[in-house]
């Protein structure tokens, strides 16, 4: 359920599997195109999307959507078989996360929160990292489907934990990215060849899948692919939300979520989240 950037290679790699995949997307014509690219099924709604479905995997938004698909007005949780298990790879707040596993064992089925981590480059190479919150049953029985786009599948603890743990990715790749931009934008400003600096570093200390993956269209500006700055907003906005409820600083993640706000007013929320570079240049014009 949900074939964005990153549910349509997820269910890509489920049917190259061998599994029996049914997709259902709100757009039905990316549904449509999905399951005649895979030889796959598509269903036209979420309830027969569910019939027979041993297990349900979804990709979609927000908090809302994700509820709302669940409980909502015609929400198919009800409908979901006994024993049956839901894993969800949103990136959502924690305590919905814990919301909707109560809601799911009301109604006899499983629910894993279970957020993922490596980008639509992940899900098309099927190189993803799950963080997994939920009954330790339930995750190992999801583990032999759901590695057909994961190399990492970690159970971190209860309901609630594999989103809290993708916080914990957010605040380390928001922090790793404005300190990428800052040292590419001096190095730039200090009239370096930049290529040349980042086939040095990237083989040292200061080495991280950003620089590699990131670094060299950063320098380019190239914005218009990977996780949207809109996005990420999204996620920093839990992860602050999360951490006023605990008592945590983040003054780092508070000022980076300040500096993508900066880039959705220039225009850029569907840049990739790498454009904080792009801010830095035109703050020093």
């Amino acid at each position: 359920m949900g074939l964005g950037t990153m549910g349509a290679p997820m269910a890509t790699h489920l049917r190259r599997a061998g599994h029996q995949v049914c997709a259902y997307n709100r757009t039905t014509a990316k549904a449509q195109a999905w399951a005649q690219a895979n030889d796959g099924q598509w269903a036209a709604t979420p309830q027969e999307a569910l019939a027979d479905a041993q297990l349900v995997v979804s990709c979609v938004g927000r908090d809302e959507d994700l509820r709302g698909l669940m409980q909502g007005p015609g929400g198919v949780l009800p409908l979901m078989a006994q024993d049956s298990i839901w894993v969800d790879h949103t990136t959502t707040s924690a305590m919905l996360a814990r919301e909707m596993c109560q809601a799911a064992a009301g109604h006899g089925v499983h629910f894993v929160d279970a957020p993922v981590s490596g980008g639509n480059l992940g899900a098309i190479q099927g190189t993803l990292s799950i963080m997994c919150g939920g009954q330790s049953q339930a995750v190992q029985r999801i583990t032999p489907v759901v590695t057909a786009y994961a190399k990492a599948v970690v159970h971190i603890g209860e309901s609630g934990a594999g989103q809290l743990a993708k916080m914990v990715n957010q605040l380390c790749v928001a922090g790793v990215l404005q300190g990428l931009a800052e040292g590419l934008a001096f190095g730039q400003q200090a009239g370096l060849d930049m290529s040349r600096v980042l086939q040095a570093i990237s083989q040292g200390a200061a080495s991280s899948w950003q620089m590699v993956n990131r670094g060299p269209t950063m320098l380019g500006g190239q914005f218009d692919f990977g996780f949207a700055v809109d996005w990420m907003r999204k996620d920093l906005g839990l992860c602050l939300a999360q951490a006023n409820s605990q008592g945590s600083e983040l003054p780092m993640a508070t000022l980076v979520d300040q500096y993508y706000a900066e880039l959705q007013a220039m225009g850029g929320g569907r840049w990739d989240t790498s454009s904080l570079i792009h801010r830095m240049k035109k703050t020093a014009t």
